[in-house]
Order: C-alpha cells, then sequence, then structure tokens
C-alpha cells in the first residue's frame, strides 16, 4: 500500500434531503365541480448512509469529496399521489470507519461489517396533503404540510485499522520484517527510524488451514500520546486490535527490553486506558545478534522483570527463529 495512498482522515460537509411539501389539490371534474380534498403526501429527502466495503482500505476515494449531498423529495400530487423519495446516497467507507461530528468530536456511528449500513443524515419527512386533514368537522381543507428540512454538518470519518493483531514497538523494532517473513505483505524495511509511515496489513498461515490477520502500525516514540513522532495518528489503529503483539530489540544496550516495554505500555495507558484491557504477547526480536549463552542470561533476567502472566518468545525474523513459537502463541492469545 503506497504511503502516498493511505488516507485515513478525511472531513467532509454532508446534507441530507429537505421532504417534499403536501400538496393542496381539490378534486374537479365536469360532473363533481366542487369535489373534495384529494392533495396526497410529499416524498421524504434522500438520507446519506455509511455502507461498509471489505475491499477498501483507505479513504482514499473521500479524499477530495468535500460535499455530499442527498436530493430532495419531491411534492404530493392531485389524486392522493405521493410524490416520491429523494435519492439516497450511499457512501462506501472501509470496515473500521468512524463518523465524528466535527464540531463536538462526539462519536456519531461507526462502521465495522461488509454490508453494514448506517443512516448518518436522515432525510427529512414528506409533508402530509389536505386530504390527510379532512374530517366530518373540516371537509375541504384548504391547507397542506411543507416539507421537512434535511441536516447538514461537517464529518468527519476516520479508519481504525481492523486486524487480529497490532504490532507495537519503537521504530527499528522489526515489526515489517517479522510481517515480511510471517505473511505475504511487502511493506517497506530499511535501517532507520520511521521507515513504516503507514499501517500494513498481512494475512498469517497458521496450522490446519488457519490464519490471522497483523497490522505493522508505524513505531511509538515517548510522548506519542501527546502527538510526537506519528502520535495519534498512529495510535487509533491499534483500539481495533485483538491481540497487541510488543516487539521490543535487543539491538540497543542503551535501554534494556523490559525498560523499552514499560516505555511502550505508558505510552498506550496515556491515550487510552482501555486498550490495557486487551490480550498482551512480548515478542524479544534481533536475537541473533547474542551469543547462546548471552542469550541465556537475557532470558533469565527478563522473567524476573515482566509481570509473570504475560506470555514472551524470543525471536529473530532474519534468521528465521521462534516463528513457530510465536504463532502458536499468538493464535492461543485469540482464542482466549
Amino acid at each position: 500500500m503506497a504511503s502516498s495512498n493511505f488516507v485515513d482522515y478525511v472531513k467532509i460537509f454532508c446534507r441530507s434531503g429537505n421532504g417534499g411539501a403536501g400538496s393542496r389539490h381539490f378534486f374537479r371534474s365536469r360532473k363533481n365541480p366542487r369535489g373534495g380534498p384529494d392533495g396526497g403526501d410529499g416524498g421524504r429527502g434522500g438520507h446519506i448512509i455509511l455502507k461498509g466495503n471489505a475491499q477498501l482500505w483507505t479513504l482514499l476515494h473521500l479524499k477530495y469529496t468535500k460535499h455530499i449531498f442527498a436530493e430532495n423529495g419531491e411534492g404530493g400530487g392531485e389524486n392522493r399521489s405521493t410524490g416520491a423519495n429523494g435519492k439516497d446516497v450511499f457512501v462506501q467507507v472501509p470496515l473500521g470507519t468512524i463518523v465524528r461530528d466535527a464540531e463536538t468530536g462526539e462519536i456519531e456511528a461507526e462502521v465495522t461489517q461488509a454490508g453494514e449500513e448506517v443512516v448518518l443524515m436522515r432525510g427529512g419527512r414528506g409533508g402530509k396533503g389536505n386530504d390527510f386533514f379532512k374530517s366530518a368537522t373540516n371537509q375541504a381543507p384548504k391547507y397542506a404540510q411543507p416539507g421537512e428540512e434535511g441536516v447538514e454538518g461537517w464529518k468527519i470519518l476516520e479508519l481504525k485499522i481492523l486486524a487480529d493483531v497490532g504490532l507495537v514497538g519503537f521504530p527499528n523494532a522489526g515489526k515489517s520484517t517479522l510481517l515480511s517473513v510471517v505473511s505475504a505483505a511487502r511493506p517497506e524495511i530499511a535501517n532507520y527510524p520511521f521507515t513504516t509511515l503507514v499501517p500494513n496489513l498481512g494475512m498469517v498461515s497458521y496450522r490446519d488451514g488457519k490464519s490471522f490477520v497483523m497490522a505493522d502500525i508505524p513505531g511509538i516514540i515517548e510522548g506519542a500520546a501527546e502527538g510526537k513522532g506519528l502520535g495519534l495518528r498512529f495510535l487509533r489503529h491499534i483500539e481495533r486490535n485483538s491481540v497487541l503483539l510488543f516487539m521490543v530489540s535487543l539491538e540497543d544496550e542503551r535501554i534494556s527490553v523490559d525498560k523499552q516495554y514499560t516505555v511502550l505500555l505508558d505510552e498506550l495507558k496515556r491515550y487510552n486506558p482501555e486498550l490495557l484491557d486487551k490480550k498482551r504477547v512480548l515478542a524479544v526480536t534481533k536475537s541473533d545478534l547474542l551469543s547462546a549463552s548471552d542469550l541465556e542470561k537475557e532470558k533469565k533476567r527478563l522473567l524476573k522483570k515482566i509481570p509473570a502472566d504475560l506470555p514472551y518468545v524470543f525471536i529473530s525474523s532474519v534468521a528465521g527463529t521462534g516463528m513457530e513459537a510465536l504463532k502458536d502463541i499468538l493464535w492461543q492469545a485469540l482464542n482466549e
């Protein structure tokens, strides 16, 4: 997925259709020059409807769509005929899209299922024709209702990536390399920070034909919860992941594995404490950089520093070690 083509935030102005006016018509003919009221109702205005589309991975198709207007309903006619409803507008969005009110920031809708339809803005109701108002005491009403106006306003659409496993780690922790090894995804990989600028998804094959979706998220730095680095733009993508795979590297001798894990956990807590309720797995990457004896010492030291219930595994994506053990741990976490 090219960086320039990944769009996870758009702001658009939406307006649903006005309802059609009711008719004030009276029946007239040569045989009945003083017929009664027969004005029909107006049609409703068109809705603006979000529809989940599993084939979309980004909001790119809405990037240059600044206005979305639905049709107005038609007015009622004679002989009690109802006006046509305004045409609804269906806005196709990727799964994981949420909608916020641009002024209040309040979440108004979210789409998480393929084919799911959410009415974002309802069209105005059609007005009642004068036939509706006739009664025994008012047999010839000369009035009808106007159509109800539609609603309008600025909306913010945000995409939160849907995946089973989200990779959480500092830049250069080896997240993209892991994704390229365990799936068919081909993210950009290089030995400098922030190689990954947008989320990448990969389908990971498991035993007996099973599989799960893994998301490579741009790396965290300290202060990401306050917007530093890629900040909030990346953090919202892990809210939809079922399991968080924390990836910490043995490459940097200045900061221990457990300290890296603590910093990452703190950033998630400051952004959204509910993220700590998700199942977590720890992967210590680039284990091929240590000798067998040093690696054993690091494992014993780590056991004393991390929570006893935190599953962990030492891996090397380059050497291919620990891959099957990692998949086993992730599959177990997903099924818990």
